[in-house]
């Protein structure tokens, strides 16, 4: 596919525009209001790309509590200018946080955001902040977005101080592969600051903006990779030095010293590492700059991705051992226990050997010998006795067999009664271990009857889920606590491993601790039926492991869920 020239750019980094909001040392954690601004939107950036300077209409005069399609709460403004708005708004029918860009339809620049809006959201790749819907009506144009409210700003991560070699490794390898995958289909980021990228509590990197924010801002260049790969070594000098790689101030760093240059980050900071400094250098060789040891630049986002894949791989850090307090004996193993400690008392006496048994003489074990053999005949004796007594009951019962059938009068058991169908009220998506959502749109699909139609997860790069996490799911919800048999699962696309958890309270526990596993099972229709009935409300049915899918990567489908008492 031909390499696009429009790229995306992290909209909340005003590049010397003023926020809605008032400047703040710290940014929400979707990454809505940049506080560090940059040089200006009309002037060269260092990366080579350039905003086409064009005029603009006012922003979409709207407010907080306006709703979009009927579902999307504006909240708060986070960002107005060049003639569009960001917001932090509210899914109302998912009930989740999400993000907003808005702008009018006669915008210059409304067809580029849709296009790439749909653009960016055909890639599907969960190290991208993904877009949700993008629409047009009512003379307004907005495309939605995830928010994450977990994740923190690579800006807040940099402003606490240098980061550790491991952490910096990990910060270049997974953006490098992930801009590496987006080049492939054609889409650039040409504002990879500080401010696009973000890190979750699970440690991963997640990168926002992509190809949606450059087309609100007009940004292009005719080298996009080139540009992408340059940006990605300033993310890497920044880690490993908290200094911007240029003479200017920006992103809440200080830039370096005038007229020195590009200095190596191991000259800017002691200690820092080599082959990392290298990496970084060779990102960011242009104008005549080299790398270290004149190796060749890394031009593209797939030669900085192989570049560092070929380093030895650099481990985290050993954890601080901590020595135990020294033990102290308590007062019950010193033999106080119970008495208070007298000055000048005197020492514990020692304890009197204990005599030796009885019967250890050699009439004694004669005598021993003796019992032991009356007993073995009196078990014996009893043994034979019992056997007899029950031959003769068998001998003389003679009746009819089917007095063994069930007898109410006889208080026998009843008979069981035979399983019913259990509806299923409502259902959620449920990724504790993850972002927080996954797919909730078609969560429906997983229990409407229809075997055609399916819930599924977003792709993954293995079976177990990319070494991202545990497992993603569905929580059912039963209406109230009542007694659960069975629960039949169908899979599409291949062998699904599955694992049925419950929890029995009248309100769906906050974690995933909060649910008792009670069966597992592994196929394509796979039945789960705890080892006795359980009494429950909420239902949990956790993936484990995936199937490979049409797309190259890993996805779990869920066709339709059944649930008997």
């Amino acid at each position: 596919m031909a390499e696009r020239s429009t790229a995306a750019v992290d909209v909340a980094d005003n590049s010397g525009d003023e926020p809605l909001t008032a400047k703040a040392d710290e940014a929400t954690t979707d990454g809505t209001a940049e506080a560090q601004e940059a040089a200006d939107t009309d002037s060269p950036k260092e990366n080579g790309t350039q905003a086409a300077p064009e005029p603009s209409p006012a922003a979409p005069d709207l407010h907080s509590g306006h709703k979009l399609a009927g579902r999307y709460r504006l909240e708060e403004c986070v960002t107005r200018l060049d003639g569009f708005s960001s917001w932090r708004a509210v899914d109302e029918k998912l009930r989740r946080a999400v993000g907003v860009h808005l702008l009018p339809a006669d915008h210059p620049r409304a067809r580029a955001v849709l296009a790439a809006a749909r653009s960016s959201a055909l890639l599907g790749d969960p190290r991208f902040v993904q877009v949700l819907d993008a629409v047009e009506e009512d003379d307004l144009v907005y495309v939605v977005h995830e928010w994450l409210p977990d994740a923190t700003e690579l800006t807040a991560l940099l402003g606490a101080g240098p980061m550790e070699a491991h952490d910096a490794y990990q910060l270049v390898s997974q953006v490098s592969q992930a801009m590496a995958a987006a080049h492939r289909e054609g889409l650039a980021h040409l504002r990879l600051t500080p401010g696009a990228v973000l890190r979750s509590s699970s440690g991963q990197y997640r990168i926002r903006g992509l190809a949606v924010n450059a087309a609100l801002r007009g940004i292009t260049s005719d080298g996009p990779q080139r540009a992408d790969t340059e940006a990605i070594g300033a993310l890497l000098y920044a880690a490993l030095t908290q200094r911007w790689p240029y003479e200017s101030d920006a992103y809440g760093l200080t830039g370096l010293p005038k007229g020195m240059g590009l200095l190596a980050p191991e000259q800017v900071r002691a200690g820092v590492h080599r082959g990392l400094s290298e990496i970084a250098m060779r990102a960011l060789a242009n104008d005549g700059a080299t790398a270290s040891r004149q190796e060749q630049p890394c031009t593209t986002p797939d030669e900085l991705a192989k570049a560092v894949a070929a380093m030895p791989r650099i481990r985290p850090p050993e954890p601080v051992f901590t020595a135990p307090p020294e033990y102290q004996r308590t007062t019950y193993q010193q033999g106080t226990y119970g008495r208070p400690a007298v000055p000048g008392a005197a020492a514990p006496q020692p304890v009197v050997p204990v005599p030796p048994a009885p019967l250890q003489s050699r009439t004694g074990r004669a005598l021993k010998w003796a019992v032991s053999a009356l007993l073995i005949a009196a078990l014996g004796l009893g043994s034979w006795q019992l056997a007899e007594t029950l031959i003769d009951r068998d001998n003389n019962s003679g009746g009819d067999p089917g007095t063994t059938q069930s007898n109410p009068e006889n208080n026998d058991p009843p008979p069981v009664e035979k399983s019913k169908p259990v509806p299923i009220v409502s259902a959620r998506d449920y990724d504790p271990l993850g972002d927080g959502s996954e797919k909730p749109q078609s969560i429906g699909n997983a229990y409407d009857d229809d075997p055609s139609s399916y819930w599924s997860t977003v792709g993954y790069y293995s079976a177990d889920f990319g070494k991202l996490k545990e497992g993603v799911g569905i929580v059912l919800d039963l209406g109230k606590v009542q007694q659960v048999g069975t629960v039949d699962v169908s899979f599409l696309g291949g062998t699904t491993s599955v694992e049925l958890r419950t929890a029995g309270g009248s309100t769906m526990p906050s974690g995933l601790t909060g649910f008792e596993k009670a069966a597992q099972g592994s196929g394509t229709q796979v039945s789960l039926k705890p080892a006795k009935p359980v009494q429950a409300r909420f239902l949990l049915v956790w993936l484990t492991k995936l199937p490979p899918s049409s797309e190259g990567n890993f996805r779990g489908k869920i066709s339709d869920i059944k649930v008997t008492s």
